[in-house]
C-alpha cells in the first residue's frame, strides 16, 4: 500500500497549497478565525507565514503502530492554534522556540528522516502550518519521498480545511480532548472545541477509515484517536468516549493516555496541579472497555 499522495498529481497538491497559503493573508485556517495578515503579524498561533520548527528526529514514544521498530519521523512545529494551559511542550507551543526553515529545507528534513529508516513522517501540531507543509511536501515528493504522512494534531480544526488533505494524509492521529465547554474554555480558551473537533475527526475517518497495519503491526493508513485523561475530570472523558462509540463505532482505534502532569500555567491551578490518580484512569479505562472500545492502546499497551 503506497502513500496516498503518490496517487494524485503534484499539480493538485500545488493548487491546494496555493489556495490555503492565500488564506493566511486574512487567516481563517483554524476555528480561531484571527483574520490577521500573517505576512505582517501573527494570530493566536504565534506564527507568521514562515516555517518554524523546534526539532525533528526519529521518535520512539508514540503508539506502537506509529513508532514501529525504526521510529516515527517526527517534525515538531513551533506555535499552536490551541495552546492548552497544561501543554507539556509549552516551550515549543506557547514560547514558540525553534528555528525558521525554507520549504526546501523542510523537504530535506522529510527525506533525511526517510533515509534514517522512519516508518512515517509525523507532523506534530501542524494545523497552523498546513500550507507550508504542502509546499514542502511537493518538493519532497520530487526528491523521492515515499513513506506515509501522519497528521498529529489537537483536533481543533475546520472540517473544510481537513477536506483539503484528502488523498494526501495517510494516518490521522488527532486528540479528542474535551466534550465539556466549560473545561475546554478554562484550559484552552476554546469553548467551541467539541463543536469543531467532532466534525473534523468525522471527516478524517471518512477519508481513511479505521487503522490498517501491515504484517509487522506498522500503521499504513487510518485514524487513531488520542484522549488524555485529566485530573478531576472523569466525566469529561466518559462523554468523549461515549461520543466516539456512538458516532464513530466500536472498531475505531483509541489511545487512552494517562501521562498528564502539571505544566506551564496549571502548576497552581487545582485540580490540574496534580497528576491523575490511578483510580481515575482505571475508571475511564474500564468505561471504555464496558462500552466496547477495545481497539487501541493504554500508554502503549493494547486495551
Amino acid at each position: 500500500m503506497k502513500p496516498l499522495y503518490l496517487e494524485i498529481s503534484l499539480k493538485e497538491i500545488e493548487e491546494r497549497a496555493e489556495k490555503l497559503f492565500e488564506r493566511q493573508f486574512n487567516c481563517d485556517l483554524c476555528p480561531r478565525n484571527c483574520k490577521v495578515d500573517r505576512s505582517k503579524n501573527v494570530g493566536f498561533c504565534k506564527t507568521g507565514i514562515d516555517v518554524r520548527i523546534a526539532s525533528y528526529n526519529l521518535h520512539f514514544g508514540e503508539e506502537p503502530p506509529i513508532t514501529g521498530y525504526n521510529g516515527s519521523g517526527t517534525i515538531f512545529f513551533s506555535g499552536c492554534n490551541l495552546l492548552c494551559l497544561f501543554c507539556q511542550n509549552y516551550p515549543i507551543s506557547h514560547l514558540n522556540s525553534g528555528n525558521i526553515y525554507s520549504f526546501e529545507e523542510l523537504a530535506e528534513i522529510m527525506i533525511k528522516l526517510q533515509n534514517e529508516g522512519a516508518h512515517n513522517i509525523n507532523l506534530v501540531t501542524p494545523t497552523h502550518v498546513l500550507p507550508q507543509f504542502l509546499k514542502g511536501l511537493v518538493i519532497a515528493i520530487r526528491k523521492g519521498l515515499r513513506i506515509p504522512i501522519v497528521w498529529n494534531s489537537s483536533g481543533y480544526e475546520k472540517k473544510e480545511v481537513i477536506e483539503d488533505l484528502d488523498g494526501i494524509v495517510d494516518i490521522y492521529m488527532p486528540d479528542f480532548k474535551y466534550a465539556e465547554e466549560e473545561l475546554s474554555f478554562k484550559l484552552s480558551r476554546a469553548k467551541d472545541y467539541f463543536y469543531w473537533a467532532k466534525d473534523a475527526i468525522k471527516e478524517m475517518i471518512r477519508q481513511v477509515g479505521n487503522l490498517v497495519m501491515d504484517e509487522d503491526g506498522i500503521a499504513l493508513r487510518g485514524v487513531l484517536i488520542r484522549h488524555l485523561v485529566l485530573p478531576g475530570n472523569v466525566s469529561n472523558s466518559k462523554k468523549v468516549l461515549k461520543f466516539i462509540r456512538d458516532n464513530f463505532g466500536k472498531d475505531v482505534y483509541l489511545s487512552l493516555m494517562s501521562q498528564y502532569h502539571p505544566a506551564y500555567k496549571t502548576v497552581n491551578m487545582p485540580p490540574f496541579d496534580r497528576y491523575i490518580k490511578g483510580s481515575e484512569y482505571r475508571e475511564v479505562l474500564n468505561y471504555a472497555i464496558e462500552i466496547g472500545l477495545t481497539n487501541g492502546y493504554r500508554q502503549g499497551v493494547p486495551l
